[in-house]
């Protein structure tokens, strides 16, 4: 059976990403201004009769990424080497760790190889997405960073998948706070933690 986790932390402050440089600010001004924040969502699973972790090991894990790259709604996805224009695609070509670019246009492939705190902060506010391949014990899970809370191009697609074979969490990440906690289903499957909150075919936001 497919355990499928949809993790999300929204309103995350992108000063943590990297500090604005404002030498010469108004202090006041630096009050007054919004602070700028970004999304994370996670995408995590367990093969739970075989014990296997990691998005990748689902059975229905062409069906999730699927979804995946059509709430993305990219006309191609940029790697450190390549261009795609399926996500399967580019996620097979990268390893562990590295990162795919979303977004209408090119970025210097040289911004791509130093990627840092600051790059990702102004990749995000140029309204960019940017989706990281994640080691999982067996495998890997996604990681997106997006400035826009795209959750709900995914929570409802994701939905649809449910069968007696698929189960799907949706889990606030301000509640994982450990590593049991993340992988709640190896002890507390049938109680959940507060904040793990199980989607059934009738539940709506």
């Amino acid at each position: 059976m497919d355990l499928f986790k949809l993790i999300f932390h929204h309103d995350q402050r992108m000063e943590q990403l990297a500090p604005t440089n404002q030498p010469n600010k108004d202090p006041l001004a630096i009050f007054t201004q919004p602070d700028p924040t970004y999304s994370t969502l996670y995408f995590s699973g367990t093969l739970l009769r075989e014990d296997k972790f990691g998005l990748n090991n689902l059975l229905k894990y062409n069906e999730l990424i699927k979804v995946i790259d059509e709430g993305l709604s990219c006309n191609f996805y940029q790697t450190v080497d390549n261009d795609f224009e399926h996500l399967s695609e580019a996620i097979s070509n990268i390893s562990v760790n590295e990162m795919i670019l979303v977004s209408p246009e090119e970025m210097p492939k040289e911004l791509i190889h130093s990627f840092s705190g600051k790059v990702l902060r102004d990749v995000l506010e140029k309204d960019w997405i940017v989706l990281f391949k994640r080691e999982a014990i067996h495998g890997f899970d996604l990681q997106i960073f997006s400035k826009e809370n795209i959750f709900l191009r995914f929570f409802y697609q994701f939905q649809d998948l449910l069968d007696t074979n698929f189960r799907f969490f949706s889990i606030n990440g301000k509640r994982v706070h450990s590593e049991q906690m993340f992988y709640f289903e190896t002890q507390r499957l049938d109680h959940p933690p507060h904040g793990f909150e199980e989607v059934f075919p009738e539940s709506t936001l």
